[in-house]
């Protein structure tokens, strides 16, 4: 184990962090993303202080393989931008830099400032960066090159014994930022860590701040969770400490009222965790939306009536969670489906997303037929929409224009 200093406005060396080496953080270099790597390198060699950070080595040290690596360095966004031409500058009030390497993003983010405030959108140090980060566990700084792992706040401490700390002080930490909540109970549940009395307490008496939170966020919020390899512990953790209402206020209000209902809907989330389970868009939307749709489907209606009644109900059923279109339609389609039922025509749905991933491979030939039909009517009208070359004006002298 060795140690960080850092020099006061005196001049004398305080020490600053705890730095564990290979063999006392336990991670798996294979576990690391080759990507992430050649990120920090690339930006260490431009003369920039850089590591991964957050969940993501949280995960690896708990021997987890992490699906997202995030960045942070000293280095500020047009600097990073220069050093990856596969990049932008994304945000309005604090920038970051979106890395792509085809499909996948990195995110890159410049160390933020105390100067003024938790809030602040001012560069800083590391120093600084640190105290700006939610939970001690989350806090962690590795340098894959040097194999690394470099500690502020006690974090590697706090996971090590399974306990959620936070870094910023109750008072402040849930109303700069009322998401970290939810995120708060979703790191306990999936990782099975203990949150201290004092910040179930305050979870509880400031659950209320979550009203203020737009319906963009607590989708993105939900779509993680029912992605996630623990679905079923964490709404049944967040539904204990009252904020499943903020996110599914007509489930955890069914949950409530029904406790039979409420087994039925854990256990469809529970199916999102096992093995070999897709998780498409609109497959894993299915879970949040089947168990109402059993109750109060009508199978003496017609079926276009049926479906559309279906339809409507579920899109209420979810709200604020506000989910694309076709992934809903799709969603409520395969629940018919799974009834012995199948719908051939969509009838709710005016958008198309032309990039949504393949249907699986044991979706109906009537179903597949379906949403090629709509795919090739979208696909269809695009191509009416292309402009037409323009001719040449006569006595100008001008060939026609160029591709």
């Amino acid at each position: 184990m060795r140690f960080r200093y850092s020099a006061e406005e005196n001049g004398k060396l305080v020490k600053k962090a705890i730095v564990y080496t290979r063999d006392e953080h336990g991670i798996n270099f294979e576990d690391v993303d080759t990507e992430a790597i050649g990120i920090v390198r690339r930006l260490k060699d431009a003369g920039y202080e850089s590591y991964i950070v957050g969940g993501a080595v949280r995960d690896l040290i708990l021997r987890k393989k992490p699906k997202d690596f995030d960045i942070a360095s000293e280095a500020n966004p047009s600097r990073i931008k220069k050093v990856f031409r596969n990049s932008r500058i994304i945000g309005r009030r604090f920038k970051l830099v979106h890395v792509y390497f085809g499909p996948r993003i990195f995110e890159v983010s410049t160390f933020r400032s105390l100067k003024d405030g938790l809030t602040s959108n001012t560069f800083g140090s590391i120093n600084d960066d640190v105290l700006r980060r939610d939970f001690t566990m989350n806090a962690l700084f590795y340098d894959p090159e040097q194999q690394i792992v470099i500690d502020y706040v006690g974090g590697m401490k706090d996971i090590r014994s399974k306990l959620v700390k936070p870094i910023i002080p109750l008072a402040t930490i849930f109303k700069d930022d009322p998401v970290r909540m939810i995120r708060a109970v979703k790191y306990s549940a999936a990782a099975g860590f203990t949150l201290p009395l004092s910040l179930k307490w305050k979870i509880k008496t400031d659950s209320p701040l979550l009203t203020s939170i737009s319906p963009s966020r607590l989708t993105e919020e939900i779509f993680k969770i029912i992605h996630s390899s623990q679905a079923a512990r964490i709404v049944e953790a967040l539904d204990d400490m009252g904020l499943y209402a903020y996110l599914q206020p007509q489930a955890a209000q069914l949950m409530k009222e029904n406790p039979p209902f409420r087994g039925r809907y854990l256990r469809s989330m529970a199916i999102l965790n096992q093995e070999g389970f897709k998780n498409l868009p609109g497959e894993a939307l299915g879970a949040l939306i089947n168990d109402y749709l059993e109750d109060i489907a009508d199978w003496e209606q017609g079926i276009t009536e049926n479906y559309r009644a279906c339809y409507a109900a579920a899109r209420r059923f979810i709200r604020p969670m506000n989910p694309p279109r076709f992934e809903l339609d799709y969603a409520v389609r395969r629940f018919f489906a799974a009834n012995g039922i199948t719908i051939k025509k969509s009838h709710m749905v005016d958008r198309v997303n032309l990039n949504r991933p393949p249907l699986p491979e044991t979706e109906s030939n009537a179903m597949d037929a379906a949403v090629g039909g709509v795919h090739a009517a979208a696909a269809g009208a695009q191509h009416k929409r292309r402009r037409r070359r323009k001719k040449p004006m006569q006595g100008t002298g001008t060939g026609a224009p160029k591709d």
